[in-house]
Order: structure tokens, then sequence, then C-alpha cells
């Protein structure tokens, strides 16, 4: 890793480049590499961040942003001390990493850092910008989004949208993505916003939160055509026309006849039997260190809050929006409520009637869902959220991973591994055709 990072004095551009959930800096090493392949050290600067590793990250995107803040700042004051001068910046961020590196940037416009710097690049890998909240239905859909929300800390609740951020009564990533914040408006600076999301196997961050779209034609790519980027083919899809619905004979599949039903069911016993025994054993595995780890997260973050943790927090909690004085509007977000269960909203649901602003939101909505896209039954504070970062404005681009049934880990090659090649394809279109220099 260290033969990626750092730079020359001589270098005028800072690229940041931050890690995901349960990450450390060594899953970027692919994506430095690829930098570094394109740009020299005398033209780009590399800094990995560094201080949220590991279960550091169970600590809240707030205590994380802060820390990447903090590192940016101190690795430009390290450069200037040296004689450098930095003039450019680009941020990057993967998973947890992208919602993490948007509020170090709401910090560092608030605070006047950014005013001194050309905002070249913001990219995002796999980034779950509204949550990772499962729109499905049913039983499975209660225990993920409950158990997931109890088992990651403080960014678990955040990821699910539980929280209320200190004296908001919002979610964070609804405040993330205020039009009147510091975090869109840092945002805003960046000349090239760009993002790439799976379209399939992503088990960590799905299609709908990672690509900022409220339906996902990509449920059943038999149904569909795809489109690729020249150049990129089968990997980059056209971000203009991903995809395009098949006729209805190109997909219709005669049924397997009942005996090679029951075959294939038959060589599936054994690793059910594997199942019943091994997942009891690995859930109350999770759900100890789960435990041990919240714990620990709880103490971090209490040092955090007291400065004993080498951060004096107080110069970081800056005003969160920009007029000083906030006008009482109306709240356009709401928590998670269980009559929301399901998979797509529908123009025959009764509720929407209301004059609740996330009501009238839902009601909409359903109003502009299409019959071959429907329009998944996301909360109400998400589709506000994807509103208000679709009108900032983003480059899209649609990864189809094919080698890998962990599509999440191989979109930046987060492991030198053969089926993860295709990643390769992800970071070299980035830097060839999307990163500003």
């Amino acid at each position: 890793m260290t033969e990626y990072t750092g730079g020359a004095l001589e270098a005028d551009h800072l690229c940041v480049l931050v890690h995901g959930l349960w990450g450390n800096p060594n899953h970027m090493a692919s994506v430095a590499k690829t930098v570094r392949a394109q740009f020299p050290p005398e033209k780009v600067y590399l800094l990995v961040a560094k201080r949220n590793s590991g279960s550091f990250t169970y600590d809240g995107i707030e205590c994380g942003g802060e820390r990447v803040c903090l590192e940016i700042e101190e690795e430009l004051e390290s450069i200037k001390r040296r004689g450098g001068n930095i003039k450019k910046i680009s941020i990057v961020g993967y998973s947890l990493g992208g919602l993490v590196a948007r509020y170090a940037i709401g910090l560092l416009h608030a605070r006047g850092v950014l005013d001194n710097l050309e905002c070249m690049n913001f990219t995002a890998f796999a980034s779950p910008f509204v949550g990772v909240r499962s729109p499905l239905r049913g039983w499975w859909s209660v225990l993920f989004n409950s158990l997931g929300a109890r088992t990651l800390a403080t960014s678990g609740r955040q990821l699910f949208g539980v929280d209320k951020f200190r004296d908001t009564g919002k979610p964070l990533l609804a405040v993330l993505a205020d039009p009147n914040s510091i975090f869109i408006s840092g945002l805003a600076r960046f000349k090239r916003r760009t993002l790439y999301a799976n379209i399939t196997n992503d088990r960590t961050a799905v299609y709908y939160t990672t690509g900022l779209d409220k339906t996902d034609p990509y449920t059943d790519l038999s149904k569909v055509k795809v489109h690729y980027v020249k150049g990129y083919e089968d990997v980059i899809l056209d971000p203009i026309n991903p995809v395009s619905p098949l006729p209805a004979s190109h997909h219709d599949q005669p049924k397997p006849p009942l005996r090679a039903t029951a075959t294939k069911w038959f060589r599936r016993i054994p690793l059910i039997l594997a199942l019943t025994v091994f997942i009891p054993i690995g859930v109350v595995a999770y759900l100890v260190n789960s435990a041990i780890q919240t714990i620990r997260s709880i103490n971090r973050v209490k040092q955090h809050e007291s400065g004993l943790a080498g951060i004096d927090i107080k110069s970081y909690r800056v005003p969160l929006w920009i007029n000083e004085i906030r006008e009482a509007v109306e709240d356009a977000y709401e928590e998670i409520n269980s009559s929301q269960n399901q998979e797509y909203l529908r123009l025959s649901d009764s509720e929407g009637e209301g004059s609740d602003s996330g009501e009238e939101i839902l009601a909409l909505e359903r109003k502009q869902s299409q019959p071959w896209r429907p329009t998944l039954a996301l909360a109400p504070y998400q589709f506000a959220a994807k509103e208000a970062l679709d009108k900032v404005g983003f480059r899209k681009f649609g990864v189809w991973i094919h080698q890998a049934t962990h599509s999440h880990a191989a979109i930046v090659v987060r492991t030198e591994r053969e089926n993860f090649s295709e990643g390769q394809v992800v970071l070299n279109h980035w830097v060839r055709e999307e990163f500003l220099p």
C-alpha cells in the first residue's frame, strides 16, 4: 500500500480514499494502485484514511466523518509544512465510506477548508446513500430491518434510519440529504459526482440505495436487454440507456419437469442439513460479537465526545444548516413504520390521502410508478433523500459483476482474487473516463 500512497511535493491534487464498514485501508489498495498507475506522484497525492479501521466503523457516520475531516486537515497541513501546495481535492468513498466521506465534506465546507481548494471529484462505489432498510415484504424484512439496526451499534441505527440525529428529530441520512444543510452545499462544490452501483449479487448494499433509484429494473435480468458502455462491455452499463424490456416471448421458459425439480431439491438436502446446524451457531456467535462491539463502540464514542480520543470535537460541531437561525419547516421525513412492508407501492393502497408530508410523498410516488418498473416501497425520508441528491447531480453507472457472487467486494477489488477481475474494469473506467485530474 505504501508504494501507492503519498506523493511528491510538486503534486497539487489530493485524492482521499475512505473504506467501508468493518474495513481497513488495505481494502482500498486496488483503488490506490489504479490511481497511481494513471497519475504519477508528481500529479496526484494519495491519502488513504485510516482512523476508522475495523470495529471503529461501528461508531457512526458522524464520528467517522469527524475523524476523516481531521485526517484531511492534518495531511493538508503536513504537505504545506514540507513545502507542498495542494490546490485541488477529490474524495472517494467505498460502501459506508461514501456516507462518511459526505459527512466529512460537509464539515470541510463549513470550516472553510474547501474555500482554498478546487473541488474536483466525489466518487462513491457501492455506497448506501439512502440506507439499507429492506423494502421487501414478509417476516424476513421485519427480521432483517430489526436485527440489522440493533447489531451494528450506532452505524446500524443510522444505516437503517431508526436514529434521531442530535436535536433534528430526523435520521442522519435525512439530514445528510437536507437541501439546506452543509452536507449538500459541500457536495455541490465538486465539479464531478460519480457513483458506481452493483446491479446484482451485492448482499451488503443493494442497487436501489447505491444507484439512487426508486425502482430496480434488474430484479430479473432474463427479462431485460442490457446495454453497455463501449469499450467496457459486460461490466459497465450505459448510464443513458442501461436496459430495455425484452418481449415476453424472449423470457417465457417452460417449467422444468417434476422429476427434475425433485432431483434438484434432493441434491440440496446435505446443504440444508448443514445449514440447520451451522446457522444457529453462527447467529449466536454473531449476536454475541455484536453485543461486545456495541459496548466497545459506546465507550469509544464517549471518549470521542469528551475529547479524550485526540479530537477537539467542539470545533467540528458546526451548525448543520446554512442559515444560522433554522426556519421551522414541515418535517418531510418519518421513521420506518411497521405497516410499510410491501415490496412495491401500489395505487390501490389506502394510505397517502392525509395531510402528513410523508404520506403526500408516498401518494406522489405511487402515481408515478410504472408497470414494468414499479416503485419500491421505500420510506418517505428515502424518497426525499434520493430527490435531493439527484438535484445536486450524479453520473450513475450500473455495474454487472458476473464472475463473483460477492460483487460488493469485487467492485473495488477488495482483495487480489481472479474472480474479482471485473472490478478492475470498473476502476479503470473511473480513472480513465471519469476522474478529473
